[in-house]
């Protein structure tokens, strides 16, 4: 008889931001992912973002991704909101 175990954990955290912020976080990623590991390295070095970089990739591109849907609904309310 073989017995196996085997555990998986997925952690997920949600992020709420203010219009804003969100705003803010867009238009920093907006510099690239490459750009900005350039110059957070080039300043603070690498020690501490090397073992981010897997997520600090996927993190660029879900905000840039995902975030401007967001902020377009958010001005297409602001413009609908105006019009009345």
């Amino acid at each position: 008889m073989e017995v196996k175990s085997q555990s998986e954990l997925d952690i997920k955290i949600i992020l709420v931001l203010n219009e804003q912020e969100a705003g803010a976080l867009h238009d920093i990623v907006a510099y690239g992912f490459d750009a900005f590991i350039g110059v957070f390295k080039e300043k603070l070095g690498s020690h501490y973002i090397d073992k981010h970089m897997v997520g600090a990739k996927s993190l660029f591109k879900t905000v840039s991704e995902e975030i401007p849907k967001h902020l377009h609904k958010v001005e297409a309310a602001r413009k609908a909101l105006s019009q009345k």
